[in-house]
């Protein structure tokens, strides 16, 4: 999709702050407000903006363990990659999840309130999914930088 300069400023905008109003954006972007409500509608017709929602912050909710935990299927289990796909989606405690391409076949983003609660999800979930062949875990210990704000000056 054709992106100006207007459409990147809008959505820096609204990576920032997606509860800007139509009015707060456009005048920011030096738009009257009904063109500005225009181009934003058409960002969302045409899926550039999927949803706004809010950030939580993880260790105020007192979620302070994130993990990456790296995933290798057996040759069978590799068959059932859609099986695995699902299963791994109902989980709560994943907030990404990669296929992979080298050694491993997946990469998973865990994040739970304590290792405690980690070693529960890894024994009754994670290492009863069909098909797994390896699971290897890493512990992060502080987060330098986290943000799903995209490099628009590279569209």
């Amino acid at each position: 999709m054709d992106l100006d300069k207007t459409d990147r400023k809008i959505l820096q905008l609204l990576q920032l702050d997606a509860s800007l109003s139509a009015s707060e954006i456009a005048e920011k972007v030096n738009l009257s407000q009904p063109p500005c409500w225009r181009r934003i509608k058409r960002l969302e017709d045409k899926g550039v903006i999927e949803r706004r929602v809010a950030m939580l912050n993880r260790k105020l909710l007192g979620l302070n363990l994130v993990i990456y935990t790296e995933v290798k299927l057996t040759e069978n289990g590799r068959q059932a990659v859609g099986e695995f796909e699902e299963k791994i989606r109902s989980f709560p405690e994943v907030t990404e999840c990669y296929v992979m391409l080298g050694r491993i076949d997946f990469l998973l983003r865990i994040v739970t309130k304590d290792i405690e609660s980690y070693e529960l999800f890894f024994r009754k979930g994670l290492s009863q999914l069909p098909g797994v062949q390896d699971i290897n875990s890493s512990v992060a210990l502080s987060e330098v930088k986290y943000t799903t704000q995209l490099p628009l000056d590279q569209v």
